[in-house]
């Protein structure tokens, strides 16, 4: 999925397993995230065991994009554990800044995510 006007934002959803992963790439701001809004959304529809959020390729994660990441948490329990990958300035920074990761999952790579 491709928000139209970025050129930058995707979200690809691939199956690990039993879990589901949304690996997000470029900005995550107001305009980009409702696509990902939208893309947690539909994966959790089918409650998988796992949703896994992959910001590792992600170069800005906005105020938006983290309160997206707080409302996903929300809206998994109790059917789906939610689990982030975000590393670095860009995600995991701006993260552990805001103090969400007191309340999301964090992990460093996919591997760790999956593997709770």
């Amino acid at each position: 999925m491709v928000a139209p006007g970025s050129g930058a934002f995707t979200v690809e959803e691939s199956q690990v397993k039993q879990a589901v992963v949304l690996t997000v790439s470029g900005e995550v701001d107001m305009l980009t995230a409702p696509q990902l809004e939208e893309a947690i959304r539909a994966a959790l529809e089918a409650r998988p065991p796992v949703l896994v959020v992959d910001l590792s390729k992600v170069e800005f994660l906005a105020s938006a994009g983290m309160s997206v990441l707080v409302t996903a948490q929300a809206e998994a329990q109790p059917h789906t554990r939610l689990a982030v990958v975000a590393e670095g300035a860009a995600t995991s920074r701006p993260i552990k800044l805001m103090g969400i990761d007191s309340v999301v999952p964090l992990y460093r790579d996919l591997d760790s995510a999956l593997g709770e």
